[in-house]
């Protein structure tokens, strides 16, 4: 993974808002709906209303986890696990989903995930 803030190339394409309100899949189930993007320059991120599964709270997945965008079933794939996502750093108000403190500490969490051997 080139940054965990940027959408991978081979996406082939970037996010904007045309993706809020597409459904989020990870590699093991679905995960929610994007209600955000990122605010913060050089750190791109999707924050998703995860309902039920995250106990009502949103998450914050980094767009360089990004795997797929199919515009016909307005679907956005994730390369990780509801686990992982689950075991992410939470942020406690919305703004934190803009302070870079805790932007570098989840950075730090998902790159980890891409430098663990399999």
């Amino acid at each position: 993974m080139e940054t965990v803030w940027a959408v991978p190339a081979q996406v082939g394409r970037s996010l904007g808002d045309d993706v809020i309100g597409y459904g989020v899949e990870a590699e093991d189930g679905s995960i929610g709906t994007v209600v955000r993007l990122s605010p913060v320059p050089g750190f791109g991120h999707l924050v998703i209303d995860a309902g039920v599964w995250r106990f009502g709270r949103s998450v914050v997945v980094p767009a360089g986890l990004v795997t797929a965008v199919d515009d016909g079933r307005k679907m956005i794939k994730v390369g990780c696990t509801k686990d992982q996502i689950k075991d992410a750093p939470r942020f406690e108000r919305d703004q934190d989903t803009g302070d870079l403190y805790y932007l570098r500490h989840l950075g730090a969490y998902y790159e980890s995930l891409a430098a663990a051997p399999e």
